[in-house]
C-alpha cells in the first residue's frame, strides 16, 4: 500500500515552509514564498477528512496572515470537500500529477558524468535562475531548496558550464526530486536522466526502496523523461484557492 503520509511529510522535508501544522488529517504548509507545495493543505490519507476540518485550516492560514490554499487529490474520498470548497468561493487550478517509481527499476547512472554536493554551487544557482526561468519564483524555490536537510543537490557540466541541476531529499522512507531544471539549449542530450539515476543510486545506497516527483499535467517532455524511467502517476490534484 501507498505511504500517503510519508510522501506527503517527504515534500515538506525537501521544500520546508516557514511553520507547518497536523490539522484535522491535514498536513499544513504555512511559508510566504512561491513554492505552491510549502504553502498549501494537503491530506495525510485519501479518505474522507474530519468535520470542519476545511474551516480549521482556514483558520490556522487567518492567523499566519495568508489565504487558505488547499492541495486536493481528484479522487472519489474529497468529491464533498471539492463541493464544499467551491460553495466557500475556491476554484481549483495548476494540476499536478504525482508520480512514484521503484528504485531497483531506474538504470544505473552513465559514470562521472552526475556531480552531487550537500549546498548548491554558483553553477546550480544559474541554471536554477537562468534562461527560461521565472526569476522571482526561482529565488523563492531556491531559498526554500537550501533550508532541506538531507538533501543533495545534482548537477551536469558540459563545456565546462552547468547545464542541468536537480535536488534530491531522502526523508520518512522516500527519495524526493525536486527541482529539475535544464538550460533549453542542453536539453534531449539526457543530462535529466543522468540525474535521475544518480538520485536513485543514492537512495538505494541508504537503504530506500521508493522514489517520487511531482510533475505539471501539461509537462508533456518531462512526463516522458518520467515514464521511461519506470515513474506511474499515483495520483493527480489541483492547487484549490480564492
Amino acid at each position: 500500500m501507498l505511504d500517503i503520509a510519508g510522501l506527503e511529510r517527504a515534500t515538506l522535508a525537501a521544500v520546508p515552509p516557514q511553520a507547518q501544522d497536523d490539522i484535522g488529517g491535514w498536513l499544513v504548509g504555512l511559508d510566504h514564498g512561491t513554492v505552491g507545495r510549502a504553502h498549501s493543505a494537503a491530506p495525510l490519507a485519501h479518505v474522507p477528512p474530519a468535520a470542519r476540518s476545511v474551516a480549521a485550516v482556514e483558520e490556522r492560514y487567518a492567523r499566519f496572515g495568508l489565504p487558505a490554499v488547499f492541495r486536493l487529490p481528484d479522487v472519489p474520498a474529497f468529491t464533498e470537500v471539492q463541493e464544499q470548497l467551491q460553495q466557500r468561493g475556491y476554484r481549483p487550478g495548476k494540476p499536478t500529477l504525482v508520480q512514484v517509481a521503484r528504485l531497483q527499476d531506474i538504470p544505473a547512472p552513465a559514470a562521472s558524468v552526475v556531480q552531487l554536493a550537500t549546498t548548491p554551487a554558483s553553477g546550480w544557482e544559474q541554471v536554477f535562475l537562468g534562461e527560461g526561468f521565472d526569476p522571482v519564483d526561482g529565488a523563492s524555490r531556491l531559498a526554500i531548496l537550501r533550508r532541506a536537510r538531507d538533501s543533495l543537490f545534482a548537477s551536469v557540466e558540459r563545456g565546462g558550464a552547468t547545464v542541468a541541476v536537480g535536488s534530491a531529499c531522502f526523508s520518512h522512507g522516500w527519495c524526493g526530486v525536486h527541482g529539475m531544471r535544464t538550460l533549453p539549449p542542453a536539453r534531449k542530450q539526457g543530462s535529466a536522466a543522468s540525474i535521475l539515476a544518480a538520485f536513485a543510486q543514492e537512495a538505494r545506497s541508504r537503504g530506500l526502496a521508493h522514489a517520487f516527483l511531482q510533475v505539471e499535467e501539461a509537462n508533456a517532455v518531462a512526463r516522458s523523461l518520467y515514464a521511461r524511467l519506470g515513474f506511474a502517476t499515483a495520483w493527480r490534484y489541483r492547487y484549490w484557492s480564492r
